[in-house]
């Protein structure tokens, strides 16, 4: 499991893509030179969102959640596919 990678794979700023096959609003924003970044995803004709935010620091990469588990963003990450 790469969670850097797939937020890599990312376009930055607004994009869409599929998510267990419901259209989902994705926005990317980097900060700090691309040692941190804010991800929000939300279901467009639903209630589903996903909201996380992650950092690269010089001892560790860090996975923060926002109030859901951390699966359910890792499996967003994983598996959404943008269009």
């Amino acid at each position: 499991m790469n969670i850097l990678k797939n937020i890599h794979n990312l376009p930055e700023g607004y994009s869409e893509g599929i998510y267990e096959n419901k259209k989902y609003s994705i926005t990317k924003q980097s900060f700090n030179a691309g040692k941190s970044f804010k991800i929000f995803g939300k279901e467009l004709q639903g209630t589903n969102f996903i909201s996380l935010n992650y950092y690269i620091t010089s001892k560790k990469e860090l996975l923060k959640p926002c109030e859901m588990p951390a699966q359910k963003v890792i499996h967003f990450l994983q598996n959404i596919k943008i269009t």
